[in-house]
């Protein structure tokens, strides 16, 4: 997995989302903006993330408190629950 570049700047946060909170758009493939990362924290429980796009090779990952996500610019993912989990995402670009 991708490491957001230390030249990248936090600029806003998602609430907290759950199991139930998640909002349907994550759970389907999807980008960010061009330059836009994004980090997927989770606080409680774990949350699979994929990704999806056709021009790079295809990851699967479980995030959990001791391993978080990175979402690169323009990079088709999604996410999968899996359980009770609570996550956060922040932008950065």
């Amino acid at each position: 997995m991708k490491s957001i570049p230390e030249s990248a700047v936090h600029y806003k946060s998602t609430p907290v989302f759950t199991e139930t909170t998640v909002p349907a758009a994550l759970l389907r493939s999807h980008t960010t903006a061009a330059g836009t990362w994004g980090r997927i924290t989770i606080l409680e429980g774990e949350l699979l993330y994929r990704i999806t796009d056709e021009t790079v090779a295809p990851e699967e990952v479980l995030l959990s408190p001791a391993r978080f996500g990175v979402v690169e610019p323009q990079i088709k993912h999604e996410v999968a629950v899996v359980g009770p989990v609570r996550f956060q995402v922040d932008f950065h670009r």
